[in-house]
Parts: C-alpha cells; structure tokens; sequence
C-alpha cells in the first residue's frame, strides 16, 4: 500500500531513508506536503497545533516520492 499525506502528518519530521532529519511537515495540501528544513521550536510547536503554513523556505514532498508514513516521514532513497 502506498503512503499517503494527511493533516495527521503535520508537524511530523521528514527524514531520508537513511534516517537523516529534514524538517518537519509544516502543512499538507491534497498529495503534497510543504517540509520546513530549519523549524523553531515555536514553529514545531504551531505545527503541531496546526497553525504553522507554508513558506519561503519550505519545500515540497509529494506522495510519489514516501517509502512510509509513520511516526516520521520517511523519503525513498532513489529520488
């Protein structure tokens, strides 16, 4: 089954398939997660609390390029 982007992601961090951090889910949006790479702790927390958006510095993460969903996101190595 293939791993999919909900609101339950955010706040969430993001980490490569080598289990190395790259942020946190900051928002989702349909199949497409918006990754803050450098959070605050505030912004963790807002994130949590689901006020944190999307920004200048966030990338995006779309569901084609998850191995898993779980208690982290975790990206497939191949991207």
């Amino acid at each position: 089954m293939a791993a999919t982007l909900t609101d339950d992601v955010v706040g969430k961090t993001v980490v490569d398939a080598e289990g190395k951090e790259l942020g946190i889910v900051a928002s989702v949006d349909r199949n497409r997660a918006a990754v803050d790479p450098n959070p605050s702790v505030a912004e963790h927390l807002l994130a949590k609390l689901g006020v944190e958006g999307e920004d200048e510095e966030d990338y995006i993460v779309t569901e084609d390029m998850l191995d898993a969903v779980g208690e982290e996101v975790v990206l497939r190595g191949n991207i």
